[in-house]
């Protein structure tokens, strides 16, 4: 009796591996301040050196891995590695430590929160202590305080500035929080520093499938991780000069404008599971954006689009301006929660991304015109 055919229902298979998820776990919940992304540099590195022929980083520790190093034709893929955080700048007699901004960090999120003190003898852990309830409402006259920068304090569990130090911590020390990987329902993934760790953990995916699939570009390759975008794009300006590339494909995330209190009227309208998102702006090529819209239609990647103003606010500006120019592009990945220690997003747009990317760079040779004239 001849055997019948079924078709089979289940969802196709993933393009991320076992590997792949206990890479990312362990990349994001690595802290990587701005200034100070030594750690998680190590780990991505670990992962991407299988997957390129050589690597090297820069002076403040851009990490870079290289495809084809001696092509003189370069593409650059990049995303950056810093997380925002807090620096130690005062130290009381009852040792309460005051802090100062490193990078864009959000004070309304910060009371009760705990934190990492990252000092001279390791991290120690500390909260964000604020007075209770009771006590802030006890006076029906008193206007209830709001968290800011100068009424802030971490509790290390140190009574005086002698203990606090003691622990290792000194003024400069960086702070970052505790909060790392979880999961949610529905294929939604959580942690703080998604921005832009998720970029890094992309962009080393694509290096591993065109290592895995065995394709062979015909350009350099340069997987570039850079540091210090937190504080005005630092990293990828200095990466830029560096390598001199002739075509960047940049990725950061972007926001999910679904959420309440973001007007779609200003943000545009982006969701979460609906794919990678694709910019429009000065700074990001014409015909390297049709290029990536191609590549998308074609391999039935479901992208979606916005529009930015004077500067994307990525690295993406620093590569296009660089040099001489360098045809620049932006592919972003849906985010709710930016800044915050749970920002989410959805594995399906991760995989989109990486996709896009892949074949995006699958497309593109030395001969590839981007001529605007």
């Amino acid at each position: 009796m001849a055997k019948v055919k079924t078709v089979s229902k289940t969802k196709s298979k993933s393009i991320l591996t076992d590997k792949s998820i206990d890479f990312l776990k362990k990349y994001i919940n690595t802290p990587s301040p701005v200034g100070f992304e030594s750690g998680g540099q190590k780990v991505w590195l670990d992962y991407v050196k299988p997957y390129t022929d050589s690597f090297f980083t820069d002076p403040y520790g851009t990490a870079v891995g290289v495809i084809n190093p001696t092509a003189p034709f370069k593409v650059v893929i990049e995303a950056h590695a810093d997380e925002i955080s807090w620096f130690v700048n005062y130290i009381n007699d009852k040792g309460l430590i005051y802090l100062k901004r490193n990078g864009g960090v959000d004070h309304q999120i910060a009371p009760a929160m705990r934190v990492f003190i990252h000092g001279k003898k390791g991290p120690v852990k500390a909260v964000f202590g604020w007075p209770a309830i009771h006590t802030r409402l006890s006076n029906p006259d008193a206007k209830e305080p709001q968290p800011k920068v100068d009424n802030l304090c971490l509790d290390c569990g140190a009574r005086n500035k002698k203990e606090v130090e003691a622990l290792g911590i000194h003024i400069g020390a960086v702070v970052t929080y505790q909060e790392g990987f979880d999961e949610l329902a529905n294929d939604f993934y959580i942690g703080r520093a998604f921005d832009n760790r998720i970029g890094g953990f992309m962009i080393a995916e694509v290096a591993r499938l065109l290592h895995e699939n065995k394709k062979k570009l015909p350009f350099g390759l340069y997987v570039v991780n850079a540091v210090q975008e937190e504080i005005g794009l630092r990293g990828a300006e200095m990466i830029a000069r560096r390598i001199k590339p002739d075509i960047a494909i940049v990725t950061d995330v972007t926001h999910d404008t679904s959420t309440p209190m973001i007007s779609k009227i200003i943000e545009g309208d982006i969701q979460c599971g609906k794919g990678p998102s694709l910019a429009y702006a000065p700074a990001i090529h014409n015909k390297l954006l049709k290029i990536v819209e191609d590549a998308a239609e074609k391999n039935k990647i479901p992208v979606q689009f916005r529009t930015l103003s004077r500067s994307t606010g990525t690295d993406t500006d620093s590569f296009a301006y660089a040099n001489d120019g360098c045809p620049s592009v932006l592919i972003s990945i849906p985010l709710r929660y930016m800044h915050t220690t749970v920002e989410m997003l959805h594995k399906n747009d991760i995989e989109e991304t990486i996709k896009l990317m892949y074949h995006t760079l699958l497309t593109l040779t030395p001969k590839t015109n981007l001529s605007y004239l």
